[in-house]
């Protein structure tokens, strides 16, 4: 029998691969499994040798079968603000990045779902790299052990508070591993993290939209980035697809049954979005859900056409939206020295021609 990574368990997986495969007894399953769980996820150990609640002959055995073996990290960067970007070379040799970012009362860590990303975003660093792959559930939640491990994050009081699907990659194209991954994220016997721990964000992927809110039930933000069609789709392609009438209409559906506000994302590029008819604009969309908006600060990159709007416009944007009644916030841009801020990752991975 080859090999299998542990990983690439669920945990009802897992529970049938020690009863088929290892022939525990059917009436110890649970409680077999549920140890190797909490043993990986909850203490961080990722040796076999360390289950002494496990007789020897069973160890032995898991062992020969299952490896705790992780991705290894190619390069780590810290930033002058205390953000780490770390980029992760797959079992396969693809690459991947993902970023921690400390605050004063919580710390963030921002994952990737795809390798490259399909929907090439005007201003987005990362839309320049085509896509190479979806990642598998079980390489979405290595960057999260990964960046514990780094971290030393094994106590009750979590280093990492927040989980972000906001790297690299629409993680709604990737629908059914993002399902999966958030699963383990939440799972009480294992990382523990609620759904108001971990946002999904989608740049517009519409029809998913109402399955995440039944299936997946975290927080949402949405990358809407423009008030109007015909602006979004000049820096966002994907809108000629998905527009913002149905965006509104599923994102309604998605507050009723999350019963969250859901979080706008609007990166402010200079002269194209940022002006206060935009904000008018905006304001009337926000009016459709319960949602707030987070204005981002545009993160330049070589080769890129825009230009950041200046500070005191993008302060007289977020008034004219406070003013009418709705949170905006401008989020400070973080780990732009080390290209780990919002839209900047990016890695060298190509998709190789069959």
């Amino acid at each position: 029998m080859e090999i299998k990574n542990f990983f690439e368990f669920n945990f009802k997986s897992l529970k049938l691969f020690l009863h088929k495969d290892l022939e525990v007894e059917e009436k110890k399953v649970s409680m077999r499994s549920k140890q190797i769980w909490q043993s990986v996820y909850k203490k961080g150990s990722f040796e076999i040798s360390n289950l002494t609640t496990f007789p020897l002959e069973l160890r032995s055995k898991l062992n020969s079968f299952i490896s705790l073996k992780k991705p290894k990290i190619l390069k780590t960067q810290t930033s002058t603000d205390g953000t780490i970007k770390w980029l992760i070379k797959l079992f396969d040799s693809n690459e991947v990045e993902c970023v921690y970012i400390p605050e004063k009362t919580r710390a963030t860590l921002c994952i990737s779902s795809q390798v490259g990303c399909t929907l090439n975003c005007r201003f987005c660093h990362t839309g320049t790299q085509r896509l190479v792959k979806n990642l598998s559930f079980a390489e979405i939640i290595n960057q999260v052990m990964i960046a514990k491990e780094q971290l030393n994050d094994w106590n009750e009081k979590k280093n990492i508070t927040n989980i972000v699907l906001m790297g690299m990659g629409e993680p709604f194209y990737n629908y059914e591993n993002v399902k999966t991954a958030v699963e383990i994220l939440r799972d009480k016997e294992g990382l523990n993290y609620g759904p108001k721990k971990i946002t999904v964000s989608t740049a517009g992927i519409a029809n998913r939209i109402p399955d995440a809110a039944k299936e997946i039930g975290t927080y949402l933000a949405l990358s809407l980035h423009a008030p109007t069609d015909e602006i979004r789709e000049m820096i966002m392609p994907i809108n000629k697809k998905f527009r913002i009438k149905e965006l509104i209409e599923h994102c309604k559906y998605y507050s009723s049954v999350v019963k969250e506000k859901i979080t706008l994302e609007y990166v402010m590029l200079r002269g194209i979005n940022d002006s206060i008819e935009c904000a008018k604009q905006l304001i009337k969309i926000m009016a459709h859900f319960p949602c707030k908006v987070n204005l981002i600060e545009f993160n330049p990159w070589p080769g890129v056409q825009y230009l950041p709007t200046q500070r005191e416009d993008m302060e007289k944007f977020a008034k004219a939206i406070q003013e009418a009644g709705y949170v905006a916030t401008i989020r400070r841009s973080r780990g732009q020295d080390i290209l780990g801020a919002c839209g900047q990752l990016r890695t060298e991975s190509l998709k190789i021609k069959q």
